[in-house]
């Protein structure tokens, strides 16, 4: 990994505004199923980027990011379905689909390039 870790910085970014989410979503609007889902795959991300950083060969590493990838898909899933269960607002939806989004495409350039 590069000294200026983006996914690393973006993951853990991403993950605290899932957190932040999640107590809204289980104080505020007393949903804890859904909303527990994606506190466990959006927090996920950041957690498997950051063993990648000590992986113990090239294949792990991929091995890392690639469930990494696998989360990220999975919290997209979760965002999707609270905006069309009337849990989140458009506006806080777009917002976190963008960062997930932006996520999955750098998941997926480092995981090509650590393959060639």
């Amino acid at each position: 990994m590069k000294k200026d870790n983006v996914i690393k910085h973006k993951s853990f970014q991403f993950a605290i505004k899932v957190v932040e989410l999640y107590k809204f979503l289980s104080s505020s609007e007393k949903e804890f199923v859904m909303s527990k889902q994606l506190l466990k795959s959006g927090t996920s991300i950041g957690a498997n980027v950051r063993e990648s950083e000590h992986a113990e060969s090239k294949a792990d590493f991929i091995h890392k990011l690639s469930i990494a990838l696998k989360e990220a898909n999975e919290t997209s899933y979760w965002l999707e379905l609270l905006k069309a269960t009337g849990y989140l607002e458009n506006s806080d939806y777009l917002g976190l689909k963008n960062d997930v989004n932006e996520i999955l495409r750098l998941l997926i350039s480092i995981i090509k390039s650590a393959k060639r």
